[in-house]
């Protein structure tokens, strides 16, 4: 299987605008091609909410943006009804959460309350508003950025909220040269606002039904099996997997042998997107001196290839 070249095409788009992180990109859009959820967490100032925007106009979906703030309340999301005269009854005014794509830009300055707002809107692609279900558009992505919980004015997501992320990913700090690019050149921001949509819905659809015809053969699902059942050893960390992490990871792997041109999974397709599938759903063990991303790694490398 040849690598889409709509795939390459949104990749050297995206690099464009995002420079010295193609790994990272392609985090992105493996996540997005997997029908998942991204989160992004990083210190302020490095390029998150310029990376939402332009895999939102990339992809070519309606878009909205929500500023996360501490005052935030769950109508703000999901809408209000008002009453109108005209029309002798209430009307239902739909909110940001009504968009193909919604930025939840730093989600963790946000209420508790409010965050969970987002949970049956991430899992079940739908909304439940004055006791009447209302369904989301389709697809339905949730690109959401956070700050470090050591920061002032954050809160903690719920576990059962990060477990609606497919992926979380860092983008860290530029190396010498992509900063130097970055100091020399024009505002990202502007150039991801101009960038053409490189894909359809109905193009999006396509690709997201390709990831899932990916084979995934009895001997690397027996392999991510046993990374499953290492996480819930006890070893490594306090709390293993849930079978839902386990398909989440398996579909991300399709997604990213997908991207490399493969009609099947390998074990480095895997490895490769571990760490952003799982280590933010994990707490490790003890005082190991490591953060969940590095146990993860150490807990790869001790479990046998396939």
């Amino acid at each position: 299987m040849q690598t889409p070249q709509k795939i390459k095409s949104i990749l050297d788009q995206l690099n464009t605008v995002i420079v010295g992180k193609s790994a990272r990109v392609q985090d992105c859009v493996a996540c997005l091609l997997a029908g998942g959820h991204l989160l992004i967490e990083d210190v302020p100032g490095v390029g998150k909410t310029t990376l939402a925007h332009a895999l939102a106009h990339t992809f070519g979906l309606q878009f909205a943006r929500v500023q996360f703030t501490a005052d935030l309340m769950p109508s703000d999301l999901i809408g209000v009804s008002v009453y109108e005269r005209g029309k002798e009854d209430f009307v239902f005014h739909p909110g940001p959460v009504f968009a193909q794509v919604l930025l939840a830009d730093e989600i963790n300055r946000a209420s508790p309350k409010t965050q969970s707002a987002l949970l049956e809107a991430m899992e079940e692609k739908q909304v439940s508003v004055e006791g009447a279900t209302r369904d989301l558009p389709e697809p339905f992505f949730v690109i959401a950025t956070q700050n470090p919980h050591d920061q002032l004015g954050t809160y903690a997501l719920p576990e059962s909220q990060l477990d609606r992320f497919l992926m979380r990913i860092s983008l860290g700090y530029p190396d010498r040269a992509s900063e130097r690019q970055l100091l020399a050149g024009s505002d990202r921001r502007d150039r991801a606002h101009a960038l053409q949509s490189l894909l359809s819905p109905h193009e999006l659809a396509a690709l997201q039904q390709q990831v899932l015809a990916v084979h995934a053969s009895d001997p690397l699902l027996d392999y991510v099996q046993d990374l499953i059942a290492a996480t819930r050893s006890g070893r490594w960390f306090l709390q293993g997997l849930s079978p839902r992490a386990g398909i989440a990871l398996v579909r991300a792997a399709k997604a990213q042998a997908l991207i490399s041109g493969r009609d099947y999974v390998a074990p480095d397709d895997v490895q490769a997107i571990v760490a952003q599938t799982i280590a933010h759903r994990l707490m490790p063990v003890g005082d190991a001196g490591r953060g969940a991303v590095e146990q993860v790694h150490a807990m790869v490398a001790a479990v046998a290839l396939p």
